[in-house]
């Protein structure tokens, strides 16, 4: 049975075209992005919208995108970071470094940190450099965007010199020389590695909290993390659209976050315990989303579809294949690798036709594995025999984004 919007969500939906029908009927069915896209924004206009983007209160953005396409939306001005701050200041595990006023260093795609350069480019009325400086990436008077390299794993010994200085100038703003390490976990992973690399460690200052929020983090890659850095380490789950729904403590337990929202977990197909994220949310005024379908999955502690429950975010729905009698998601391939290869950095599975799989993968310390362990493992699930083939690189999306499943790989 779906859930219905409660009255407050309903009130605020009044007069959005696309909630005619369902407000009449008292129907809401699965709102899904083809609907959103379809007639936007006339679909989505009010009186009240059309004065808000008349006078800058809102705005329109694309939603980030990793492989897939992008969807366009209408938010408040710095909505997502406005929800990131407070959280942030809220969490209880790190809400201590935002009370000390830690600036925020922000180490992820190179996307967001041209975005930063452009918004600033913009509002002094230039185009935006090649390399913006410093002051061209910083967001706000908190927040510093480093990273202006596609691909981290090609980071030269400049660019991890130039961050771990900039590191040091945002620290120097603060009266103890404290800081909050924002990243993409594989970024972050990265600039340890190039460090150690290149005998810059002890240059890398720890910092007194840290936050990944832009991707999916492995298991590996969130245990190396944590044998690195001795401070808090938080997962933020959301997107664009809805601002941030989940919260991990510092030991990894995900916790909601649901302030104007309501959550449905709808199983990915019948009798899976992969469940669908719903989403109502009134989280943003200019777009109110109901029975959104998200495009997540996760799983639950016990199976049930509870989403107070919720143990492990498993990747996108778009990205499910099924191999042999699995549907197999992000999230179950990495739990598989993790518990049997811990050394595994970065991988890709391929699955083409015929009998068998291929994982490439990259190590922390450049070795290939002991790999037998892992390949029957993963036969054993996947119901084919796998290939484990080391690489020294795996190159990174032009999203900035690592992908999962190679682009060739198909349902077999």
């Amino acid at each position: 049975m779906s859930m219905r919007p409660s009255a407050e969500m309903v009130e605020k939906i009044r007069g959005i075209p696309l909630y005619r029908d369902s407000l009449e009927s008292g129907d809401f069915p699965i709102l899904e992005k083809s609907v959103i896209a379809r007639g936007f924004p006339g679909n989505w206009m009010t009186p009240e919208l059309k004065e808000a983007l008349d006078t800058g209160a809102a705005e329109f953005v694309l939603s980030t995108g990793t492989n897939h396409a992008r969807m366009q939306l209408i938010r408040p001005p710095y909505f997502l970071l406005k929800s990131y701050y407070r959280l942030w200041s809220e969490h209880p595990d790190i809400a201590h470094t935002w009370v000390a006023g830690c600036p925020r260093v922000s180490i992820t795609t190179v996307l967001a940190t041209e975005h930063v350069a452009r918004v600033n480019a913009k509002a002094r009325g230039v185009q935006p450099a090649e390399r913006p400086s410093l002051e061209d990436r910083r967001l706000d008077e908190r927040t510093l965007y480093l990273n202006q390299r596609l691909d981290p794993a090609l980071w030269s010994r400049e660019d991890v010199g130039r961050m771990l200085d900039e590191i040091d100038q945002a620290r120097a703003t603060h009266p103890e020389g404290r800081y909050h390490l924002d990243c993409s976990s594989y970024h972050l992973a990265h600039l340890v590695l190039k460090a150690r690399e290149w005998g810059l460690a002890d240059r890398l200052p720890q910092p007194d909290s840290i936050v990944h929020a832009y991707e999916y983090t492995p298991d590996n890659v969130s245990r190396f993390l944590r044998e690195h850095f001795a401070c808090p380490i938080v997962d933020l789950f959301g997107s664009t659209e809805l601002g941030y729904l989940y919260y991990s403590d510092r030991d990894g337990r995900y916790h909601p976050y649901l302030d104007q929202m309501r959550v449905e977990l709808v199983p990915v197909e019948q009798g899976s315990t992969l469940y669908s994220l719903i989403v109502s949310s009134i989280r943003n005024p200019h777009m109110p989303l109901i029975r959104y379908r998200s495009g997540d999955c996760a799983r639950t502690v016990d199976g049930t579809p509870d989403p107070a429950r919720i143990a492990r975010f498993c990747g996108r729905e778009k990205e499910l294949i099924r191999v042999g009698s699995t549907l197999v998601c992000h999230g179950d391939l990495d739990r598989w690798i993790g518990e049997r290869a811990s050394s595994v950095f970065l991988y890709r599975l391929r699955v083409g036709e015929g009998a068998a799989a291929e994982l490439e993968y990259t190590t922390f310390d450049g070795s290939p594995i002991e790999g037998g362990a892992l390949a029957e493992a993963l036969a054993e699930h996947l119901e084919l025999s796998v290939e484990l083939v080391h690489r020294e690189h795996i190159p990174i999306g032009k999203s900035g984004k690592y992908a999962w499943l190679h682009p060739d790989s198909r349902d077999h």
